[in-house]
């Protein structure tokens, strides 16, 4: 009986949310459920479990601002840094990539995040590349090292910068956050059917936002979400005047290379043959007068 009175108050809560904001919806039934435990009406176990269940709710409905998206990638970017080191050797490469994600993003359709976009390089051979919610980008030296021309290191920061603006990490939270409110809900059922108080029933799922988004980085993006990021990242290029096919010899040479190099690559994403194929289907879309040659020069003195 105290399992359906739950459910069945969690239920409320989703219908309130479509008639008001999540929160306020989550926020009144939290009161009505203390309120009532308080006056006997129900059990104080249940009226915790229905707290603990319409906040998980609401939270799981909530927007996330900018302004959190940058501490959540802010926090990310510290985990990476925890298992990677920044490499200092050349700032002037450092200043380089920079120069070529400014623009990439000034050209692309969200210019501005809340503290700007930030390239580091990361002091490892391995062939990899993350980016983060707040705007933080990193490429391994071995990723670097695998380029042949300035459109070449364009297109890896391109497909990073897509994650970033289509909010792939952002996205991952919510869904998270939406399991995590089911899964309390069942929790809050069962705890308050066996006696458990309220903060028992909070730390059974006290999972952190960093822990969250770590373990996205360690286990990369899903391939449709890598493959949509690699088909943003060609406009990306086009827009800013670099040849979008640079993705596709990029995915080539990383196809040749990845046998050779350790590293989280293909851990972290779909294999390059599988990317290849998704953006050789739609690169034609992408027309652009090819000026490769023109920064060839600047490629060779800032990288080789």
């Amino acid at each position: 009986m105290k399992n359906r009175k739950i459910f069945i108050l969690a239920v409320v809560v989703i219908i309130a949310c479509l008639t008001f904001s999540c929160k306020t919806a989550a926020v009144l039934t939290d009161l009505g459920a203390q309120l009532a435990g308080r006056a006997g009406l129900i059990d104080q176990n249940v009226a915790d479990a229905i707290s603990v269940s319409s906040r998980a709710i609401g939270s799981a409905t909530e927007e996330i601002t900018p302004e959190q998206e940058y501490y959540i990638g802010r926090a990310v970017g510290a985990n990476i840094l925890s298992s990677y080191r920044i490499y200092t050797g050349d700032p002037t490469l450092t200043a380089y990539l920079n120069l070529i994600c400014n623009a990439i993003t000034i050209n692309s359709p969200k210019p501005d995040v809340f503290n700007g976009y930030h390239v580091a390089i990361l002091d490892s051979n391995e062939i990899n590349a993350f980016a983060t919610s707040g705007g933080h980008i990193f490429i391994t030296r071995g990723l670097i090292n695998a380029a042949n021309s300035e459109d070449a290191l364009a297109s890896v920061i391109a497909h990073e910068v897509a994650h970033i603006q289509l909010q792939h990490s952002i996205k991952a939270i919510r869904t998270n956050r939406i399991t995590q409110a089911i899964m309390i809900t069942g929790t809050a059922a069962t705890g308050a059917a066996t006696g458990m108080n309220v903060n028992e029933l909070t730390d059974v799922f006290n999972e952190t936002v960093g822990e969250i988004v770590l373990t996205l980085v360690n286990n990369g993006y899903s391939r449709d979400q890598e493959f949509e990021a690699d088909n943003m990242a060609m406009g990306l290029l086009a827009s800013a005047g670099y040849n979008p096919s640079s993705l596709i010899e990029m995915l080539r040479e990383l196809n040749t290379v990845q046998g050779r190099v350790p590293g989280g690559f293909n851990r972290t994403h779909p294999t390059p043959a599988q990317r290849l194929t998704n953006a050789e289907r739609t690169v034609g879309s992408h027309a652009v007068a090819d000026t490769r040659a023109f920064r060839q020069p600047r490629f060779e003195r800032v990288v080789r």
